[in-house]
This record gives C-alpha cells, structure tokens and sequence, in this order.
C-alpha cells in the first residue's frame, strides 16, 4: 500500500485520481464511540484487479480539515465518478454528507439481493469476503483499534488496506449475481487509464532498444538485457547488492565520518578514498567475495572487475562528499548528502489520447550536490548502456517522478562498473525535455504493441539498431513467436525479384499458403533458366541508375583508409566495418580506450582534407562505435518507381508515408497512425530537395489509397511545389495559395475533427480505425501538406491564428484521422515557434542553412542537418532514434 502523511503528496495523488471514473473507497474514524468523532484515514483503490492492496491509497487526514474538504471537492462532489462504499451511510457523513454524488453502496445491494440467496451468515463486509469470496486470513480485530494515535501500526495499515481490496471483490461479486450486465462497463474498461498493468522505467529503457524485448518480457517475464559480447552474466545482482551496501556503510560507519573531520582546504580526495575503499573492502567485500567465490569460482574475474568499478563509484561519492564538507561540518555532511527517501515511486502520465499510464519503478540512491543546490538520482549499472538513448529515457523517468514527489529539480547520474567505470550525467533541464516530447508517446506506443497476439499481422515493430540483435538474449525465441512465416516471407520475395527481372520462376506460391500472391509474367511451375546479366542489360538495384554497371566500391579499402587517416592524428581506433548507401559510406569504428570521442568530431573538416571529399563527413557517436560517413563521389539517386508501386490498398490499412531508403538499401516508412509520427515537421534550405521530397511523399499517399479512403489537403503558396496536384480527386479543397485562405482551411479541419469525435462519441469507438472497423462508409484519412509555412508568418494575425490552428490540431487531431505536415526552408526560432515545435512529433531534416536551423528542426543539439549533401540527403528522427536517409526522386510523374 502508498500511506501518505505529507500534505503535499495528498494534494497530489487526489488530483490524480479525480480521473478515475470508480474508485473503491473507506474511511477509519478516531474517537468514533465518543461525542467528537475524527477522520483519520481516507483508502482509496482504483485498480479492482489488485487482491493484495500493493496500490491502495491510505491519506492520513487526522485533524487535516482542509485537505478533507479537497477531497470532498475533487472526489465526492463529482458525478462522472463512482464512488464505492460498502455502508455509505457511515463513511459520506465525513466525506461531504449531502454533497457527495454517484454513491453506490455495497450494502444496500446486498440487503436487495437478499442475505438468503448470498447464503452468507450476515452482510458485514468481513463476511461477505470471506464467505461470498473465499478470502481468507481477513483480519477483523484492528478495526476497534485506536486509530486517533499516532503513529499507526503496521498491522493497523494493511488492516486499513485490504479494506478497499475486499469492497472491490465483494462488488464484483454482488454485481455478478445482480447486474451482470455492468460488470464489463465497471471492472474490464475500469478508469479509462488504458493501463492493463503499470509500466517501469527500465521497460520503457527496453521499449526503446527494441519493441520485440519489451514486448516479450511484459508478457512472458523473458529476460531482457542486452550484455556486451564475452561478458558474464548474472552478476548484476552482486554489484546491486555491492553499490547498496557502500552506501549505507559510508552512511554508519563512523571510521568514514571521521575522514571529513578536518579542515576542508586539506581534504584530499586520493587519500580519503583510498581509506574508503581499505574500510568497504575489510567490512564488506572480502567476506562477500569469499562466500561467492566458494561457492561459483567461475565469477572471480568478474568479480575483480566490479571490484575495480566500485573504487571509481568511491572516487565520485568521494569527491561529491568534499564538495558538500565546504558547505557541511563533518557531523552533517554525510545525512545531508544521502537523502533518506522511499526509493519507490509511481506516476500517472497523461498520454496524447487523452488516457493515463501509471509508472512504477525503484531508484537507487538519492543524493544533494550543495555546490549546484541540485538534487542528483543516481542509478547503478553493471555494464555500459548499449543505447544511451534508452538509458536517457530511463533516468528521465525517475528524475520526473521525483520531481513531483520532492517539487525540486532533480539532475540524474548512471554510474557503470564494466568493462571500467564510466559515468553519465544529466542535467534536469535535459531530463525534463525528455519526458515532456519522448515519454507520453512512447508510452502510447508501449500500451499499442501490448494489445497486439500472435499470430496476428503488424507484430511490434524489430529494433532499429540490428547491432542489439547479435546480443539479445532472446534471439531464437524472437525469431519464432514474432516471424513464424520466416521462410514464406522469404519465397515470397524471391518471387517479387523474379517479376522485377522478367524471369521465369520455379516458384509455385499455391505450395506456400499465399492467399494473394504477386503474379508473375510467365506461367508458374516453368524452369528458371541461367541468368546472364550482359544480355539483360538492365539491372534494377537502389543503389543505381537504370542501364548503370554495377560500381566496384571497396567499402573496406576505403575504411581502413581512414583508420589510417586518423592514426596520423593520433587517434587510434578499430575498423568495425562499412555500408554502402546511395549518398554515402559509412565506415563504423571504435575508439581505443582513453581515445575520447570529442577528439574524432573535431577532426572532420582535416578528413575532408585529407581524404579529398567533396564535403566533410557526418560524425555521430553511435551504440558501441562512431559512425563516419563519408560522402561518395559517384553518389546515386533512389528513384520512386523502384520502391513504390500502384496499388489500392484496404481501407483500414496503416496509411504510411515513404520517408527515404535507408543504409541497408530499404524504404523506411512512418505511419500516420502512430503518436510519434502522426504529424510533421519538414526543414531543408534551398538545394536540399525538400519541393522533391514532398512531391515523392505525396505520390507515396495517391499509389496506395483512393480517393474514397484518402483526402489530401494542400498548401503551396510558392504555386510551385503541387502544380501536377491541382485536379486530382483526393484534394479534400483547392489548393490553397494565399493567407486567408489557409487560415480558413485549418479551420474547417477543426470543425471536421470536432465533428468526427462527436460520432465517435455516438458509436463508442476511441478513433478513426476503430470506427471504420464498425461502420460503412469507412470517414477517410486526410493529410494535409503545408509547403512553406514561414511565409505565413510576417502578419501577426495570421501567425497566431495559424500557430493556434497547428497546436489544437497537433494536440488532438491525430485520432480523428487528421494529420499535419508543415515544411519550411527557414526553420528559424521565430518561424517554428515553441508552439508548432511541441505539437509536431515527427521530424524531417534536409540540409539547412546554419546549424541554429537543425537543432530547431531536430530538436536538442542536433547539428548534423547542417552538414548534409543536399539533394535528398536528409536525417529522420523517430523518438530518440536519428536514421540518415535519401529520399525518393519522382522522375516521371505519372499520377495513378
């Protein structure tokens, strides 16, 4: 159970569970047998399925007449929620009395029922637990105990609990026999939270490495950490226990406080970790380590490598304690810099579908730098993160929980042990940031992929860093509950190379259960013949032009190339291997130790030099190397017809739009549906290929959707970008070219979007998928492409009536099946204000003019956009994952 004394916290989970549409609640009163009774407890559940009180809510309110009166008037007072009692009568003569409105009473339905059809011996709610639902171990003598004394016992608390668990139980059950027809609207859609289970921290860290792991470990508990190759596993929990006890030695231990006793200009912190270490080592880690070793000598080199990472956690608690003794005496400094705290905490989110998901997770240690006056969450780490930017995610999570809970900025740290220590550091601002554009998105995305069953289509979605799958500890058991048609999928595409060969195939596709197959041009079950490429004379690949030979790239000559290349600069790294895209190659390496990865990004402009580049390469730490992309001088176009072939698909089909082909040769395409891609933001300067990039993009929409189940809105006030667009039958208006009337068109897609929620409110479906599912005709998708917005922006009036149309319909619109993509070739701070930024989830980069641009269009600090090769060359950043695409050339337009 969470028992909250702090007013604050009260204030704080009240408002919280004022969304709910039923809770389950029960008071216990002090001095309840005199003349002047007292509240003492408010219990609250909200979550029906609980049977051990784990979430019940215990506010202690004795002698708190305000925040009494605060729960009466979020709670109590409010019709749209249900409020459970089991003797109403009893507990509202404290809770509002007259006020309080929707009172179901447990009681009184079981009095009509009647105490002979129950077959219990009396309808006190004990009882009815006990007897109508086979609880047992119910405890019914804490109830006469004193509840006005403080502090409450235990056993009082649990009491105090399980209270609410048996209310929600003996409801279920009454209603069973009662109103059967309730149950699902009450208990399986309880509170609207779409949370069929609370999430943590470290599952939203693996959502973010790979959706297919978090999937697999939320429903099947499977284990899901990646670990480096070579390493051992199973000691994680040693270093956790490890970390734990040198926090809570150096909190008693007075051997420690007597280190910081001098004066603080001669503390050293060489020498006063050193002593640390020497006392942690005799106390704790000798006898620990000859326990383990006893019994599994295989860990003793792990073992002596966490042993070597914790003196480097030593140094850091070390030195932040020197800093606190300039602020502290030495009686102080230790209380005050390990902040005593319940290490667990839970949070509901508000989603952008207008749900919540409650968060639950425990952090590690909570400490107070008195230099920055910054709270710091420290989280400990066997092994350095494979994806940092999971790993951000993660303590994001943590610092904005406790945010709410402490109402203080609270910065983060991750301190890894192997292979050597390294620490990560966070600052609240960075945090903050996180959670406010990543957080709520993702964890809508989390709760989709979790509906999704086997062996349904549109399973979650691979990790988009295919280095994670050589070190999953779930590869076998991902290959087969997600890729159970592995090899049809691959005959299947040996056939479509066929057909884009103009080849006989020996393929019968009937043999593999395909109920649509691809129709070849020559008849099935006939002989491939030996294929002779000369005399075809035109072979199709991404990478190429049409009638083009196949070009003699040697990716590894060129990589060792610049290995060499940077040793003459003294920069020693490791060749991990290259990949050829249209733009580009790039060569991927990792630093040797002690080589920083600072000193390789400052070397791109000698590369250009030195390797004779056209333009200087992209540099980006990645998970586990350093990518160098270096721009080809015999670069290649990704032409539109190659990827993307006309054909009417269903109407409930995920409408996707073709964003760019990727590293791998591949069309990667981002689906209007999902949160973190429903609408865009498009940035690129001139000669970036933005016009050709949403030209191709809208092409990609016409080829695969008809008019009937997509409508396209335009905005071209260039009149240059849609000419070919004007006439044809998808246009849900005009194309729009001047001020005015783009002020009207976002409007009617509010008046649109209201009106399409107030049918979905009608039918009972939560969005546009949902209701085309249940009715005919299916309402169509619109999207709608804004060219050029900045030159909308010069008018004050028309910007805000403009940035006001873009939030309500970023914020809202995307369930209703209406998606925005605002391009601009000037993403400057006063063009894409805070506002279009915050409501745009989805971000395109082409080149831009100045790195100010890309870091508005990225968000952060991204600055690469500003070294792209133009021409399509653009970045395509989906949550924390950056992926550098070239988008699709429309030769010939040829609308279907």
């Amino acid at each position: 159970m969470h028992y909250l004394t702090k007013d604050a916290e009260i204030y704080q989970q009240i408002s919280q569970i004022s969304r709910h549409k039923t809770l389950w609640i029960d008071t216990e009163i002090a001095d309840w047998n005199t003349p002047y009774p007292r509240l003492s407890l408010i219990q609250i559940l909200a979550d029906p399925t609980d049977l051990t009180g784990e979430s019940a809510l215990i506010f202690d309110v004795l002698d708190k007449p305000d925040l009494t009166d605060y729960f009466i008037n979020q709670i109590m007072v409010k019709s749209e929620i249900a409020k459970v009692f089991h003797n109403s009568g009893f507990d509202v003569k404290y809770l509002g009395k007259n006020l309080a409105q929707n009172i179901i009473c447990t009681y009184q339905l079981s009095r009509k029922i009647t105490r002979e059809k129950l077959q219990v011996s009396n309808l006190k709610l004990k009882t009815l637990a006990v007897e109508l639902c086979q609880f047992s171990d119910v405890d019914v003598e804490e109830g006469t105990s004193d509840w006005g004394k403080r502090p409450l016992t235990q056993k009082q608390l649990n009491y105090a609990a399980m209270d609410t668990v048996y209310l929600a139980a003996v409801h279920r059950r009454l209603l069973q026999i009662y109103q059967p027809e309730a149950i699902n609207e009450i208990f399986n859609m309880v509170n609207n939270t779409s949370e069929n289970s609370s999430l943590t921290p470290t599952k939203v860290r693996v959502a973010f490495e790979c959706p297919r792991l978090f999937y697999l470990n939320h429903h099947f508990d499977h284990k899901a950490i990646f670990f480096p190759k070579n390493s051992i596993s199973g000691i994680g929990n040693v270093f956790h226990k490890l970390a734990d006890d040198l926090i809570e030695l150096i909190k008693i231990n007075p051997q420690i406080k007597s280190l910081l006793i001098a004066d603080v200009s001669r503390l050293n912190l060489e020498q006063i970790s050193s002593e640390i270490q020497q006392i942690f080592y005799t106390n704790q880690l000798f006898p620990y380590l000859q326990n383990i070793i006893s019994q599994d000598d295989s860990k003793a080199p792990a073992l002596l490598q966490i042993w070597q990472g914790i003196q480097g956690l030593i140094k850091k608690l070390t030195e932040l304690l020197i800093i606190n003794r300039h602020y502290c005496s030495a009686e102080t400094v230790i209380k005050n810099t390990f902040i005593q705290e319940e290490r667990t905490l839970e949070y509901y989110f508000n989603l952008p579908d207008g749900t919540q998901q409650l968060v639950r997770g425990e952090f590690d240690c909570l400490v107070f730098n008195f230099e920055v006056k910054r709270l710091c969450m420290i989280e400990f780490k066997t092994y350095h993160p494979v994806d940092p930017a999971a790993q951000l995610a993660q303590v994001s999570l943590y610092s904005y929980m406790l945010f709410h809970k402490k109402k203080a900025a609270v910065d983060s740290a991750v301190y890894c042990v192997l292979p050597e220590f390294k620490d990560y550091q966070y600052s609240w601002e960075q945090l903050e940031n996180t959670v406010h554009q990543l957080i709520p998105y993702k964890l809508l995305q989390m709760q989709e992929w979790l509906k999704w069953e086997s062996p349904n289509p549109n399973p979650p979605p691979a990790t988009t860093q295919p280095h994670l799958c050589e070190i999953c500890p779930q590869q076998q058991k991902c290959q087969t509950f997600f890729n159970p048609n592995v090899l049809k999928e691959c005959l299947e595409m040996m056939i479509d190379l066929c057909d884009r060969l103009t080849i006989k195939s020996t393929i019968n596709a009937d043999e593999i259960g395909e109920s649509d197959p691809p129709q070849p041009p020559l008849k099935r079950g006939e002989s491939l013949p030996i294929i002779n490429y000369d005399e075809i004379g035109e072979f199709d690949t991404p990478h190429l032009k049409r009638g083009e030979s196949l070009p003699n790239i040697n990716a590894d000559e060129i990589g060792q190339s610049l290995v060499t290349t940077l040793a003459s600069f003294k920069v020693n790294v490791d060749y991990y291997g290259a990949d050829v895209s249209p733009a580009f190659i790039r060569v991927k390496i990792k630093p040797h130790l002690g080589i920083k990865v600072p000193s390789i990004l400052k070397l791109s402009a000698d590369l250009q030099v030195q390797l004779g580049l056209e333009y200087p390469p992209l540099i980006a730490p990645q998970a586990g190397y350093v990518s160098v992309d270096l721009p080809r001088k015999d670069r290649q176009i990704a032409k539109f017809e190659d990827y993307i072939q006309k054909q009417f698909l269903p109407a409930n089909t995920p409408v996707k739009i073709a964003v760019g082909i990727g590293i791998d040769g591949n069309l990667l395409e981002a689906d209007l549906s999902d949160p973190n891609t429903c609408h865009f933001l498009v940035g690129g300067t001139t000669g970036s290929g933005k016009s050709e990039f949403l030209r191709s993009l809208l092409l990609s929409l016409l080829y695969r959707h008809s008019p009937q189940h997509l409508k396209i809105a335009l905005v071209d006030p260039k009149r240059v970008t849609f000419p070919e667009f004007e006439q044809i039958p998808w246009l849900y208006s005009p194309v729009v070219k001047d001020s005015d009337r783009a002020i009207e068109l976002m409007e009617e897609l509010l008046i649109e979007m209201e009106s399409r929620y107030q049918k979905f409110e009608k039918a009972k479906c939560k969005d546009l998928t949902d209701y085309n599912h249940k009715f005919s005709p299916p309402l169509p998708r619109i999207v709608c492409i804004f060219d050029e917005y900045a030159d909308f922006m010069a008018e004050k009036e028309i910007r805000t009536a403009l940035e006001q149309s873009i939030k309500r319909l970023g914020a809202m619109a995307r369930a209703a099946g209406i998606h925005l993509i605002i391009a601009t070739q000037r993403p400057e701070a006063g063009i894409v204000t805070p506002i279009i930024r915050s409501n745009l989830p989805g971000r395109i980069a082409l080149r831009t003019s100045s790195e100010a641009d890309s870091k508005i269009v990225l968000g952060g600090t991204q600055t690469a956009a500003a070294y792209l090769l133009g021409k399509g060359d653009l970045l395509y950043q989906v949550g924390s994952q950056l992926h550098r695409l070239q988008s699709l050339l429309v030769k010939n337009m040829k609308l279907p």
